[in-house]
């Protein structure tokens, strides 16, 4: 982050990664039957500004070894390694959504003149990871590209599914919430299918500052808020026990109350919470 003009933002010093390998051909076919199953293209498809087909709450019902390899102790240490701080992913229903582009060669060409794939944006998690699943080999572009305070433009590779340690899918990872960051495009592939998950510090006592921004237009807001609220109401539940064990060893060893500290504590979680609050607007259902 220090390199970019972030330093003491986020919650890490890296910013961004370069590609490593995170899954297996095999896992990356099993994730694609999956992604490309009945129900999930039935009840889990989305369209937005930002791209035209998105899938988006696949759920462990629908994608059970998806959601569990996202899940795993090893893919959570891997991330972990590569983000330079223990991470778990966000809550279920944002694990594995999966941006699909499929163009053909005239459309493509006529396009070609725009650079870019996505908007400047920032994301509404801490960190994202973002794998590839589809085989881009002949494809070039894809970069994702971070514009610094100062306004400069940095680019780091996009993730591949060929990786010099044998055939993989490859993923990089950014603390996509606090860099302005926009991905550029890939030319010279049919299919370029990517599957993003969200991360989160683990440690309860680390700061939270996910949103809901860029959400609620694509999910199934009632499935969403229900993510939202619960991993939220999880953590501050973990705080208030450490603060209370705190406090009863306070006691007991006869220290002085402090009350300023408390008080910093209390009012740090009064205001996560009413940021809770405020991310969960009304909304209608959309048939």
């Amino acid at each position: 982050m220090k390199e970019i003009g972030l330093e003491g933002h986020g919650i890490s010093s890296i910013a961004a990664s370069e590609p490593f390998p995170l899954f297996t051909m095999e896992a990356i076919k099993q994730i694609r039957a999956e992604v490309f199953s009945e129900p999930v293209l039935r009840d889990c498809q989305y369209t937005s500004s930002f791209t035209k087909n998105m899938i988006r709450g696949m759920g462990r019902e629908r994608a059970p070894f998806s959601c569990d390899a996202w899940t795993s102790p090893e893919l959570l240490a891997c991330v972990s390694q590569v983000a330079g701080i223990d991470l778990t992913w966000c809550f279920d229903y944002e694990i594995g959504s999966v941006n699909i582009s499929i163009e053909d060669q005239d459309k493509q060409n006529a396009h070609n003149q725009d650079p870019t794939a996505f908007a400047w944006h920032y994301d509404s998690f801490p960190i994202v990871c973002v794998t590839m699943i589809s085989d881009c080999e002949g494809m070039t572009g894809g970069e994702t590209a971070m514009r610094t305070p100062s306004g400069e433009i940095k680019k780091i590779r996009g993730p591949t599914m060929r990786h010099l340690t044998g055939i993989k899918g490859t993923a990089i990872i950014l603390q996509g919430r606090y860099i302005e960051h926009q991905a550029l495009k890939a030319l010279g592939g049919r299919e370029r299918t990517t599957m993003i998950t969200p991360f989160r510090p683990k440690s309860p006592m680390i700061r939270d500052e996910s949103v809901l921004t860029t959400c609620r237009a694509i999910s199934n807001w009632s499935d969403l808020y229900h993510g939202y609220t619960e991993y939220r109401l999880e953590l501050l539940e973990e705080r208030f026990r450490a603060k209370l064990k705190e406090e009863r060893r306070r006691e007991q060893a006869k220290w002085r109350f402090d009350v300023r500290e408390t008080r910093k504590f209390l009012m740090e979680q009064k205001l996560y919470l009413e940021t809770t609050i405020a991310e969960l607007v009304e909304m209608e259902d959309i048939d």
